[in-house]
């Protein structure tokens, strides 16, 4: 049996920080994006979790994410 696919990275290729360093493409802090290649997958589906909050505060479409 094959292991389950890793979560995916939200990068979307639009790689800018904000004021607050929060990247304006995938609304990753500069920790997260730094860290993300040694997270497990928990550690990763908590940061989408993040990262589609910070997008509908800033009014930002993130679709169905969680």
């Amino acid at each position: 049996m094959s292991a389950p696919p890793r979560v995916p990275s939200p990068c979307v290729h639009i790689c800018a920080l904000d004021d607050e360093d929060i990247c304006i493409g995938c609304q990753r802090s500069m920790d997260e994006i730094v860290r993300w290649g040694r997270m497990d997958d928990a550690e990763r589906r908590q940061v989408l979790v993040r990262c589609a909050a910070r997008g509908r505060a800033k009014g930002a479409y993130f679709g169905d994410s969680p």
